[in-house]
């Protein structure tokens, strides 16, 4: 699997009342580390013929990041695609190497030109899978 990171200093739109990221802001997080993944592997005629949607989130709030904090976005698909469905894992990760968030979320591709779900195509699967 090939494994994808960037990273993300917390701004103040980002904290909420209580002084921490928001977990509106970590899904908001979930999906830009997912597709800046997406974009840097698939190939750009991919990019224009397919859109992913995210069918499922499950996602483990483990500790805070509070303004101007730091963390390193990891994302990886492990296991080939199911039909239309895919999961990818995503994890943060502090500046001291302990997780903040980890989550699974599940996305299905979408065809463009029809807005239908279609199979995953293999060779799109292989590029996230080698």
């Amino acid at each position: 699997m090939k494994r994808f990171e960037t990273r993300i200093t917390a701004s103040a739109e980002d904290i909420d009342e209580l002084g921490h990221v928001n977990n509106a802001a970590w899904v908001r997080w979930i999906q830009e580390v997912a597709v800046a993944h997406w974009r840097a592997l698939a190939d750009p005629a991919d990019v224009d013929a397919y859109v992913w949607v995210v069918i499922r989130h499950e996602i483990d709030y483990l500790r805070a990041v509070g303004p101007g904090e730091t963390v390193v976005g990891r994302t990886w698909v492990p296991d080939p695609p199911r039909g239309a469905r895919f999961d990818r894992h995503v994890e943060f990760v502090g500046e001291d190497g302990k997780p903040r968030v980890r989550a699974k979320t599940t996305w299905a591709i979408i065809d463009r030109a029809t807005g239908r779900p279609i199979r995953v195509p293999p060779a799109l699967a292989a590029s996230f899978m080698a």
